[in-house]
């Protein structure tokens, strides 16, 4: 799906001086946007085509650390260059930076001008294709939730991040007269994510002080990962400019709510036929969709990492927090892992709660497909939906509890390794061991407070 804004436009805005500054961004593999800023008229003339980056954006954590372990790139292969070839349907002005446009690069071997397998673009193409072969098309809508503070990004980091003021000082969820007072910020985001050509439906207050949701309309699953990248970002740099500051934590507080991306899937067909929808069946299901929540069942603690890929995100699964801790699915049931929405309309879908909003959109989107394709192709039979409050639901499938459990059910996945290929899973397998390593000799304020006199 393009953002309907081609490299012709760029051309005149930039001839016209509407446009001088061009983002050139690849996705890593925390899902945040990477690249240069390049010179308009120098994009125009040549950088559209390709332009190069050192490979260790696809093997860094969070501190940009240069991870030891991977196979793909080390210091003993000299940290060379990958090719960023952008993906002219990407291109978008940019509203809330001047005189800016984006667009998203594919990330490729720099000799064979291959897809670098383990880039989290490359992920989810791979299993958009093999919806394609099956003659299908994934839609995709995730929702994000976020915190917004009162104080800067330079503030917040100053005080150790502490003390931090919430835009509200109660929960705001659905609450109008609350998240008027937010609307510089708000406004701001919905208009500016519109303005670069992704449609918004709405912003909202959501279950806890100071948290805030958007959401903007479904697309086909690349288009919408593209979508989840550039909003996350956005919403960033908009809060930015304003002297806010904003965070995607699944669980920023042990006292708030956790923060969630609640991913919306269905398939239709190549012709927009949907595919989920069968007026006889129950509740509007179809054979196919019966398979596709099957396979998503009995893959979920192997897709878990993708969903939850930080030590933080495990902290969000608490009872009674709209947060998930069964992988069951359940009719129109917000506490069940996965939730039908929409039965006996065309709009039929499965929602995967499971996910936070520090997921990678790329990588939860593939893995979710990956399992939903294997449901399919076994004709796996779904079993019948919970009712009730799952989560004092007994003897029933959980979520894995830690980040250890969920990286060694990934690890462990004949599905995922087949979907995705051994390298990709030993890759990110690294990542997840790298992320424990890094927390397991780490000193926490709370084991100091708890330990520092009564140890």
């Amino acid at each position: 799906m393009s953002s309907s804004y081609t490299i012709d436009d760029l051309r005149k805005d930039v001839a016209e001086g509407r446009i001088d500054t061009v983002l050139a961004c690849q996705v890593d593999m925390q899902g945040r946007l990477m690249g240069k800023r390049f010179q308009a008229e120098y994009f125009v003339e040549s950088a559209w085509k390709e332009t190069h980056s050192c490979n260790y954006l696809i093997a860094t954590d969070m501190e940009m650390e240069t991870v030891s372990g991977y196979k793909a790139t080390s210091w003993e292969k000299g940290y060379g260059d990958y090719t960023m070839k952008p993906d002219l349907s990407t291109l978008r002005r940019i509203p809330w930076l001047e005189g800016t446009a984006l667009v998203l690069c594919d990330v490729l071997d720099h000799h064979t001008h291959e897809e670098v397998a383990h880039s989290p673009r490359a992920i989810l193409k791979k299993q958009v294709r093999r919806l394609e072969d099956m003659g299908m098309k994934a839609y995709m809508a995730s929702e994000l939730e976020f915190f917004l503070f009162d104080q800067s990004y330079e503030t917040a980091q100053a005080s150790g991040y502490r003390n931090l003021k919430l835009a509200s000082a109660y929960n705001e969820d659905y609450h109008i007269f609350q998240t008027t007072k937010e609307e510089e910020v708000m406004r701001a985001i919905r208009t500016g994510l519109q303005g670069a050509g992704i449609p918004v439906e709405n912003s909202k207050g959501e279950a806890s002080a100071g948290q805030e949701e958007i959401n903007v309309r479904y697309a086909d699953a690349l288009a919408m990962a593209d979508r989840h990248a550039i909003i996350k970002n956005g919403c960033k740099e908009i809060a930015w400019s304003k002297g806010k500051a904003i965070t995607f934590l699944a669980k920023w507080n042990y006292n708030a709510a956790g923060s969630s991306s609640h991913i919306h899937q269905s398939l239709w067909s190549l012709e927009e036929k949907p595919l989920f929808f069968d007026h006889a069946g129950k509740y509007g299901m179809s054979p196919l969709m019966h398979n596709y929540v099957a396979g998503l069942l009995a893959h979920a603690s192997e897709i878990t990492y993708f969903l939850a890929p930080y030590i933080n995100s495990y902290k969000r699964f608490m009872a009674g927090t709209f947060a998930p801790t069964k992988a069951i699915w359940s009719k129109d049931n917000r506490t069940a892992g996965y939730r039908l929405c929409g039965e006996e309309t065309k709009g039929i879908r499965i929602e995967c709660r499971v996910g936070g909003s520090d997921l990678n959109p790329y990588l939860a989107f593939a893995a979710l497909l990956a399992a939903g394709i294997d449901g399919i192709e076994n004709k796996m039979e779904l079993e019948a939906p919970f009712v009730g409050d799952a989560y004092g639901g007994k003897d029933i499938r959980e979520i894995p509890r830690t980040l250890r459990a969920a990286t060694t059910a990934m690890t462990e996945s004949a599905m995922l390794r087949k979907a995705f290929g051994d390298d990709v899973i030993d890759h990110y397998t690294r990542a997840a061991e790298w992320e424990q390593e890094e927390y397991d000799r780490r000193i926490t304020d709370w084991e100091v407070a708890r330990g520092f006199e009564r140890a």
